[in-house]
């Protein structure tokens, strides 16, 4: 008969330390968000540094296929493709940055009217935003961009004014069903006035879905920049910018100069994507949900 503790040593151990330690879903989250938020940095700021020369000519230089000492190849005018790709999309991130900034702006101040202004405040913001997502973008875009001489300004104003519908809906139901909690409702009786909760409780209650929603709005601002841009509402032909050079790059592709547009709309994919993947990530770190798987 064997004995006790013979028994208990071929036993399988219930407890026990993983021989491989992985590190968790939270931790692989923060890790892509903080990568790609540091590689659009690094994007951005050489872009700025490359402006002046991303205009600089050499015919000498004009036609160039991609290769080492040009990765990107060259344009008809000799300048450096992978510069002007650098430039192009530092210029679509400042413009992408500033118009969401706007456009998540003016969805938190129309989420405030419809909670504090009333039933028909509410009415005609609901109605609005309705409106607004019944209007093809791009046809909304292009007038508003002309109307306001295109441009910078023009371009910003356009993607600001068009793109706040969705971020709306999401922070006036957020601030709605807040609006209905007891300590709101405490907050008033005690004789806070309506700046007062919308400042103490509104904005601090519904900042983690504005910041998602600020960071989302980075890829369509920048694809519609682009877009429009491409069909000569946006900026203007001699600020280096992806949609002037896919633009101009057309008129060349049947000479066989196919770098022209391959290079540039992969480059923008690109810093779609990493847009993209910021805006997933910092979702899923503030969601209650899954901030804990």
């Amino acid at each position: 008969m064997p004995s006790l503790d013979a028994s208990r040593s071929d036993a399988p151990a219930l407890l026990h330390v993983p021989r491989t330690s992985r590190a968790s879903n939270r931790a692989r989250t923060l890790a892509a968000f903080s990568a790609s938020v540091a590689l659009l940095v690094v994007v951005a700021w050489l872009g700025f540094q490359l402006q002046d020369a991303a205009c600089a000519t050499d015919f000498s230089q004009k036609g160039l296929v991609p290769s080492p000492s040009h990765l990107f190849g060259t344009d008809w005018m000799g300048r450096d493709m992978l510069v002007r790709v650098a430039a192009g999309l530092s210029t679509s991130i400042a413009v992408g940055l500033l118009s969401a900034a706007l456009s998540a702006l003016i969805a938190l101040s129309l989420s405030l009217i419809s909670v504090f202004g009333g039933a028909k405040a509410d009415a005609a913001v609901a109605w609005l935003v309705d409106l607004m997502m019944g209007i093809p973008h791009i046809v909304l875009l292009i007038l508003i961009s002309y109307a306001l001489g295109k441009g910078a300004v023009g371009i910003i104003a356009a993607v600001a004014v068009t793109h706040w519908p969705s971020l709306t809906r999401v922070l006036r139901a957020e601030m709605l069903q807040l609006r209905r909690s007891h300590f709101v409702a405490v907050a008033g009786k005690l004789g806070a006035s309506r700046l007062q909760i919308a400042a103490h409780h509104m904005v601090p209650y519904v900042l983690p879905q504005l910041i998602v929603g600020f960071v989302l709005l980075f890829p369509h601002a920048i694809l519609h920049e682009a877009a429009i841009t491409f069909l000569g509402f946006g900026l203007p032909p001699e600020q280096p910018a992806i949609g002037v050079v896919l633009s101009e790059s057309m008129s060349y592709l049947s000479a066989g100069m196919w770098w022209l547009a391959v290079f540039p709309g992969l480059a923008l994919i690109a810093v779609v994507m990493l847009f993209d993947l910021a805006g997933s990530s910092l979702r899923r770190l503030v969601d209650p949900r899954s901030s804990q798987e």
